[in-house]
């Protein structure tokens, strides 16, 4: 027992050793950025006929409630050379019905071949009116998973660089100058892949796929998940890509070069977690060919999503987050402490695999025996309420930390009572924790008994 004490509290204090070393890196590359953002003139990348041409590929799967408006904000983005692609994954409700009426779209003869694998393509369609020139509606046989309608819409694809996005999510009109410049500046490595900040939609003023008016989110969960994505964001991926350790960028948006994703297999249909594993296999195939390379990611908020606003929503989500880490880990355990993946193997893998994957588990074993101790009255209650205070206000530090840090550069939220209720969910948040920490327990379990299924996510705003 002395033994298992000892571990989950060096164990912990290693973890927290860490967070404070990411926010620190995380800082000096925040600062980096928003310094060299002051001599960009977004303006220029965004008009210039010579921009790099991009498509932005969006699987859609019985989106029949916000299809109209998503596409409607991705055709009016404020860039002159791009496409948009909406694969219809063999939707069941009125998806594809609503898209041939409001965009006017008739079956064209589109040539194309088969690079990566998905299901049969049954047509490509596309608008009779010049307004909807770039826009672009694949029909095919439905996947059963978002990978493989991702990996149609690359087969699809002509253009230099893909930006994968979920069908719900609502982008930023200047998102595509942003995520497009670390393409475009000179280095030594070539960029593969760019990712950006995703943020909460829920409770936003959305009309006509536009955000009118940012909110911060009138229920818990959804505000709590603010919390939640602003430290993993600005503190966390900032932080790893300024290591050359970042291992993945969300799949609600994503940047990629084309040919590269399609020389390295595509998406992984079989995969849980096609869009860490996509990064990770990416950067394998470049370190295992011997190329230098970045993994870049862009700290302003590009995208707005909704999140679960229920207990039940949010542990279907949990658990699949949980799911697909472990398998992508598991299919790429080569790389741990691996030299020949660089900073990757030596730092991204291990961390992940140790503190994101390994970390809820042992929190979970100490807060049951913790419990027992409690029950046995084996417990040192001083040495466990000076403990359990220090952690508490770590988390809180660290909250907090990251939304004065987003205050301070992105400044998204304009009123200052929303600031004010995002630091005081910081003081219930931690008390949630037991919770999220099971989540990712039973996706485990879930895992390895075989049950792999995503299960559904209910929407509503």
């Amino acid at each position: 027992m002395l033994f298992l004490v000892s571990f989950i509290f060096f164990f912990s204090c290693t973890l927290l050793t860490c967070y404070v070393l990411l926010g620190i890196f995380s800082t000096r590359a925040l600062r980096k950025y928003t310094y060299k953002n002051s001599f960009v003139n977004y303006n220029d990348i965004a008009t210039s006929p010579l921009a790099p041409n991009v498509s932005l590929v969006i699987p859609a799967y019985n989106e029949e409630k916000s299809i109209i408006n998503s596409v409607t904000n991705f055709l009016n983005l404020y860039y002159t050379n791009y496409e948009v692609i909406i694969v219809n994954d063999g939707s069941t409700d009125n998806t594809f019905k609503l898209l041939k009426e409001t965009f006017s779209l008739e079956k064209t003869n589109y040539f194309f071949d088969y690079k990566v694998p998905c299901e049969k393509i049954k047509g490509v369609w596309k608008s009779t009116k010049p307004e909807f020139k770039k826009l672009i509606v694949v029909d095919k046989v439905n996947g059963g998973c978002k990978a493989d309608a991702s990996n149609a819409g690359l087969n699809i694809a002509k253009n230099q660089f893909i930006l994968n996005m979920d069908a719900d999510g609502i982008i930023e009109k200047d998102s595509l100058s942003k995520l497009i410049k670390p393409f475009l500046e000179e280095k030594k490595h070539k960029v593969i892949a760019a990712g950006g900040v995703i943020r909460i939609l829920n409770s936003c003023k959305i009309e006509d796929g536009i955000i009118t008016e940012i909110n911060l989110p009138k229920k818990f969960f959804p505000r709590m998940q603010v919390l939640e994505y602003t430290r993993a964001f600005l503190l966390g991926r900032m932080a790893w890509a300024e290591l050359d350790g970042l291992l993945l960028i969300s799949g609600a948006m994503g940047m990629f070069d084309r040919k590269i994703m399609i020389a390295a297999g595509g998406y992984d249909a079989s995969c849980l977690g096609e869009d860490m594993e996509a990064v990770v296999r990416m950067r394998r195939y470049m370190s295992e060919k011997g190329e230098k390379y970045v993994v870049t990611y862009i700290p302003d908020p590009l995208c707005w999503t909704e999140a679960p606003s229920t207990l039940k929503d949010l542990r279907t989500q949990r658990v699949r987050w949980a799911k697909g880490l472990v398998d992508v880990l598991k299919k790429h355990s080569i790389m741990f402490f691996n030299p020949k993946y660089g900073n990757l193997g030596m730092m991204g893998y291990p961390f992940w695999l140790i503190f994101e994957w390994l970390a809820p588990t042992t929190a979970f074993i100490g807060m049951i025996y913790t419990l027992f101790l409690g029950v046995t009255g084996a417990i040192n209650w001083p040495f466990f309420l000076l403990l359990t205070g220090f952690i508490y206000s770590f988390s809180i530090f660290l909250s907090t930390w990251s939304v004065l840090f987003e205050e301070l550069t992105f400044h998204k939220y304009r009123h200052k009572m929303d600031v004010l209720k995002l630091i005081a969910t910081s003081f219930v948040e931690p008390f949630l924790y037991p919770f999220i920490a099971w989540f990712s327990v039973k996706g485990n379990v879930d895992y390895f008994r075989g049950k792999n299924s995503w299960g559904k996510l209910k929407r509503g705003m």
